[in-house]
């Protein structure tokens, strides 16, 4: 029976699956993949490794990394019928919106669209991740005007999707990091997308489909936007003195300040932002300026005190994306596209054990006259 007792406002803290795949341990303060620390993933492993540990299971071995990163890079390319499409949308059309309608238009040239087994389920994914950096990038460059820019197969995949985006070979320094940022966004249990994509699995709809939904669940920036809203936000200033002052301004006017916060990590820093702050030191380095490093921690620091807040992965992956030469309205897209792997491996799991989401409501009307 539905009582006022039970509802619980955005279904904060209600368990609505169970699953094999991911972990928020706030006792332990881990993020577990799978039985294994993500935080430790990501400095021991490549993102493609993640990807076969959310849909096989396991860690690949040397043998299985190289068939895998051959089965992704075999799905590179997409139908040239796709860059048609995307030349038909207006120009004042948001990338991720491209990425969604092309991720969409795929379901119509997989002839085993109907076929919800494991196996079906994840060819289907490998074939999506080789083909979301491609998709991901020209629907971007397509709404701005450029023509498509095709992958590179000679690099790892993570080294060509920054390829497509920047239109240079990264460095070994720069790939590297670009990886880790894949990898710590590859999966994070049940946000509003991997809910949303499980809801619609669970009407028995396809992986396309569900892969759609997330799409425009992570657009919103409460959810995926928060990280291109940090870059403007940090674009604003140009020394640490102005940006406290910005930060203190939107304080005063009661204005939400991205990048900060999550309803998971309360009263502690996002353990993947850690990782994303030393990778922006890496960078900040080589490039012989720290300004945007300064500027970050001493948001930091005012944060936590004005606020009790604390950055989420989303505050410092902006400006590390920026120091790679990202466009920033790809920020959101490319956060898709890496979070696809653990998406992906929810809607098989859901598949495979499935029970259509049905909730009740709290009613709060009218009573019956």
């Amino acid at each position: 029976m539905i009582t006022n007792e039970s509802y619980v406002p955005g279904l904060a803290g209600v368990i609505a699956s169970e699953t094999a795949i991911s972990l928020l341990d706030t006792e332990k303060e881990k993020i577990i993949i799978r039985g294994h620390d993500l935080i430790e993933l990501s400095r021991t492993n490549s993102y493609t490794d993640i990807i076969h540990l959310l849909l096989e299971n396991e860690l690949p071995s040397d043998s299985e990394k190289e068939a895998m990163f051959q089965k992704l890079k075999n799905n590179y390319n997409v139908p040239e019928e796709i860059f048609d499409l995307l030349k038909l949308l207006p120009k004042e059309t948001h990338p991720m919106d491209g990425q969604r309608t092309a991720l969409s238009a795929l379901a119509g040239y997989d002839s085993r669209i109907d076929d919800r087994s494991p196996e079906a389920n994840k060819q289907k994914a490998y074939q999506l991740l080789g083909q979301l950096p491609t998709i991901t990038v020209n629907s971007y460059r397509i709404l701005n005007g450029k023509d498509p820019v095709y992958p590179d197969p000679n690099l790892s995949y993570s080294a060509n999707f920054l390829y497509m985006i920047t239109g240079k070979k990264p460095t070994e320094l720069e790939g590297n990091i670009f990886d880790r940022s894949l990898l710590l966004y590859s999966e994070h249990e049940m946000p509003n997308s991997t809910f949303t994509a499980r809801v619609i699995a669970s009407t028995n709809s396809d992986i396309y489909g569900a892969l759609t939904g997330a799409v425009t669940s992570l657009k919103g920036n409460l959810h995926g936007g928060a990280n291109e809203a940090v870059m403007y936000l940090l674009n604003q200033a140009d020394s640490v003195s102005q940006f406290e002052k910005i930060l203190k301004q939107k304080l005063a006017n009661k204005e939400k300040v991205m990048g900060f916060g999550h309803r998971v990590y309360m009263n502690r820093i996002d353990p993947r932002a850690l990782i994303m702050k030393e990778s922006l030191a890496e960078l900040c380095d080589l490039k012989g300026d720290s300004t945007l490093l300064d500027m970050c921690e001493a948001g930091e620091r005012l944060m936590e005190k004005e606020k009790g807040l604390y950055p989420n992965l989303d505050y410092y992956a902006a400006p590390v994306y920026w120091m790679l030469g990202i466009p920033i309205p790809l920020y959101t897209p490319i956060f898709f596209s890496s979070r696809s792997a653990g998406i992906a491996a929810h809607v098989i799991e859901q598949h495979e054990n499935n029970r259509l989401f049905r909730p009740r409501v709290h009613y709060v009307g009218k009573p019956l006259s």
